[in-house]
């Protein structure tokens, strides 16, 4: 369920990752996106994923012309870190402006009630564990038409953003559910994924709040069989 997950650009070690070891293509490439490595799947040459004693090695293979980001990043990396802004030491390169994103028409409570009430059946190693997230990917009418699934909630979104990615989805006015709390770094993957409503299922961070109203983002947080709170953008404007 959880291995160390090391993962490689061009050759060049780029962060170590404890992470569930199912659908690691996926995480590669929505790591890659998530990280502004690439632009989009057409810069992954090649990804060889390498059993280790220890665990897993992910050899990903981008361009040249993209080899100047990943050593740019690294620069500004002190350590290896699952939340980002703790391996940055450049406030200014870790909090980038994030894209605009398309306001949704409104996506409706009782859509968010009723992708909440089947998550848990798109959930097949929370069921055998009870210990992982799922990041799901969900139409404007509650439908849940992908899961993807991991020990870290950032893994978790970092595989279903890859996965759409390699299957060329879009969001296409639906809305991403986490099984967790929001952090600054989640809304920061929804952005740059294109995706305009997040819903979590606990509560947002001050600075994840903030980043959704500088992108136009809808956050909807608290969500509860029976109640939710938004608390950026569409109906959560102060």
């Amino acid at each position: 369920m959880e291995k160390p997950v090391a993962i490689e650009f061009n050759g060049i070690g780029y962060a170590v990752m404890m992470a569930s070891p199912q659908d690691l293509e996926d995480f590669a490439v929505g790591f890659a996106l998530s990280e502004r490595l690439i632009e989009d799947t057409r810069d992954v040459l090649a990804i060889d994923t390498h059993e280790a004693p220890t665990g897993v090695v992910l050899r990903v293979q981008l361009p040249a012309a993209n080899a100047a980001r990943v050593v740019d990043r690294v620069r500004h990396r002190v350590s290896d870190s699952s939340c980002g802004l703790c391996g940055i030491d450049n406030l200014e390169h870790a909090l980038r402006p994030l894209p605009q994103v398309m306001a949704v028409q409104g996506i409706p409570d009782h859509a968010i009630f009723a992708a909440l009430d089947r998550l848990n059946d798109h959930q097949a190693l929370n069921r055998a564990t009870g210990a992982v997230h799922a990041a799901a990917r969900c139409s404007a009418d509650g439908s849940i038409l992908d899961v993807r699934e991991d020990v870290g909630r950032h893994n978790a979104f970092d595989k279903l953003i890859g996965a759409m990615a390699r299957s060329a989805t879009q969001w296409q006015g639906g809305f991403a559910l986490l099984s967790s709390r929001c952090s600054y770094e989640l809304v920061e993957k929804a952005a740059l994924s294109g995706c305009a409503a997040l819903v979590t299922i606990s509560a947002a961070t001050d600075l994840a709040i903030a980043r959704a109203q500088s992108c136009g983002l809808r956050l909807v947080v608290l969500a509860r069989p029976d109640a939710i709170l938004s608390v950026a953008g569409r109906d959560g404007e102060p």
